[in-house]
């Protein structure tokens, strides 16, 4: 364990804090906004969280920390989303984290978002991005990194990091990590005894699938009209969207039938390991956060590198 500290904002249910306390990190402190996602937090990290609004956050409050990490709101970038970017109350949140990051003035920040934001606006917005923390005195380095290519798991999801460092120093040894060479099967991940209720025999669009889907090694995806399947054995991006039915949702072959995957195999497939606890919500609550997540071993791998940068 390192003596460098950590302060999380946007956490989440504490996927960039795991990826960082398994990389050796101490994490002092993490901020996020939604109750549910606290009380989820709170059941496996066990350090402060305050459960609030980033604009109510005194940083003059928060005790001193050398990372500060955020996943800070994706979908006003999302492709997925209304991509109105800073004209959404969630892209302009962008901004409250500066706010902190001039108060703390940490040596390095630490940011996740979707791939998206590098296209954005012709790529003026993630340019912004990286022009507003340089000028708070950073070196900023970002990398688009696909899970399935950056760790073993089999889930396809690029996602853009960046890493400042306010130290030139740290930042001329700091490097992303090498690609993973191994990758899990997608039935590696997969559970036993899975209830009926997330089985597809009563659906109206049963017989498409059955008709569809023979591969028991991939995922597929209900795409409004047919059937999508993963040629390279992966599972698609998973979303906050996946527990209110409809299309997009990734769907598996098993010895029993068609059915979705469920919380479980969502998480494993983020990189959660099976000793993180959920609280007693409904499945579309838990698709949710994890859809919202990070993939742990990846933003691990990062953290690692982090730390040999800074010595």
């Amino acid at each position: 364990m390192s003596n460098f500290k950590v302060g999380s904002l946007f956490a989440g249910i504490g996927g960039i804090d795991l990826g960082f306390k398994n990389a050796g990190f101490q994490i002092e402190w993490a901020n996020e906004i939604d109750i549910k996602s606290c009380n989820t937090y709170t059941k496996n990290l066990k350090h402060n969280i305050i459960c609030d609004d980033i604009k109510n956050i005194n940083p003059e409050l928060l005790s001193n920390i050398d990372i500060l990490t955020g996943g800070f709101p994706c979908q006003a970038f999302s492709i997925a989303g209304y991509k109105q970017g800073f004209n959404d109350e969630r892209g302009a949140i962008f901004f409250e984290l500066i706010r902190i990051v001039k108060q703390i003035n940490p040596r390095v920040v630490f940011l996740e978002n979707v791939k998206n934001i590098k296209s954005h606006n012709e790529g003026k917005t993630l340019q912004h991005i990286i022009q507003t923390i340089e000028e708070l005195g950073y070196y900023v380095t970002h990398n688009v990194l696909n899970t399935c290519e950056y760790s073993e798991l089999p889930q396809n999801r690029e996602r853009v990091y960046i890493v400042a460092f306010k130290k030139q120093d740290d930042f001329m040894r700091f490097q992303f990590p090498l690609k993973e060479v191994k990758r899990k099967s997608i039935t590696s991940i997969l559970e036993n005894n899975v209830a009926d209720s997330f089985y597809y025999e009563k659906s109206k669009m049963y017989p498409l699938l059955k008709e569809a889907m023979n591969n028991r090694n991939t995922c597929y995806q209900w795409r409004r009209h047919y059937v999508r399947e993963n040629k390279s054995n992966l599972c698609p991006t998973l979303t906050a969207n996946m527990g209110t039915g409809g299309h997009n949702v990734p769907l598996i072959l098993d010895d029993k039938g068609i059915r979705k995957l469920t919380p479980r195999e969502c998480a494993r497939l983020q990189g959660f390991p099976d000793d993180f606890a959920f609280p007693e919500y409904g499945n579309a609550v838990l698709y949710k956060q994890l859809g919202n997540s990070v993939s742990v071993p990846v933003v691990e791998k990062i953290a690692k590198n982090i730390l040999l940068a800074l010595g």
